[in-house]
């Protein structure tokens, strides 16, 4: 069954649009979990324009599923995630201009710089190392080529289709993405923006994925129907009842 992690970013970027102290992205963790999310998400940028290392530092003590550091090979942040020891490292392209993710690692450009911060990451104990990948088989090959042991495939595409025709295709191309990494053993995760409308379609067409980050969706639903229901209602769609 494909677990839950919710990405919380989003609550960090509302507390710090007023540079206060609240809504505390630590606090919204904890509700998520009770509501029954199987982990947590967050992505330490550069410039810090969300999530802060005294978040992460916090999120690592209280939280009790599942915790993805997502993160840049930047050194700085390279050397935090190491200290932390998340669950999972997810290595992401990152670039200051942008609003959020736009697409996933070129693997293969930059493979000296992953080879060599790979195990990096596995030395400090960190159980799970994944790119966050296009659902393209070269890509996916070059992941475990530079040594992750996952991949999470960027659902970009397929959530920003923009005519039914499009979306199946997109799912399609995920779907042959997911059976490319599971023929390489690597485990299989998946996000960016996945919903509660193109969720389904997701799900029964790319099944192999043991796991999916959602974050944007969820908080934005929760400003209307609050946080516990905002969860409770993906995580029906997600466990497929």
């Amino acid at each position: 069954m494909t677990n839950l992690l919710i990405n919380i970013d989003h609550v960090a970027t509302l507390r710090n649009a007023r540079r206060e102290r609240f809504p505390d992205p630590v606090h919204a963790a904890t509700l998520c979990e009770m509501a029954g999310a199987d982990g947590i998400v967050f992505h330490l940028r550069e410039d810090r324009r969300h999530i802060t290392e005294r978040d992460v530092r916090l999120l690592k003590q209280t939280v009790q599923g599942k915790l993805d550091f997502e993160l840049s090979t930047n050194e700085e942040v390279i050397a935090i995630c190491c200290d932390v020891q998340p669950h999972l490292a997810t290595l992401v392209p990152e670039r200051r201009e942008e609003i959020t993710t736009e697409g996933g690692l070129d693997v293969k450009r930059h493979r000296d710089r992953l080879r060599a911060v790979i195990p990096r990451l596995f030395e400090a104990g960190i159980e799970e190392v994944a790119l966050f990948v296009d659902p393209d088989p070269a890509q996916i090959e070059a992941a475990l080529a530079v040594g992750a042991n996952g991949v999470e495939l960027h659902t970009g595409d397929f959530a920003n289709a923009r005519t039914e025709e499009d979306q199946l295709a997109m799912a399609e191309h995920l779907a042959q993405g997911a059976e490319a990494a599971h023929t390489l053993g690597l485990r299989i995760h998946a996000g960016h923006g996945l919903d509660y409308h193109n969720y389904p379609l997701f799900r029964q067409t790319v099944p192999q994925v043991s796991e999916v980050s959602i974050g944007f969706a969820i908080v934005a639903r929760a400003v209307l129907v609050g946080l516990d229901r905002a969860v409770r209602d993906m995580r029906r769609l997600v466990k497929g009842y």
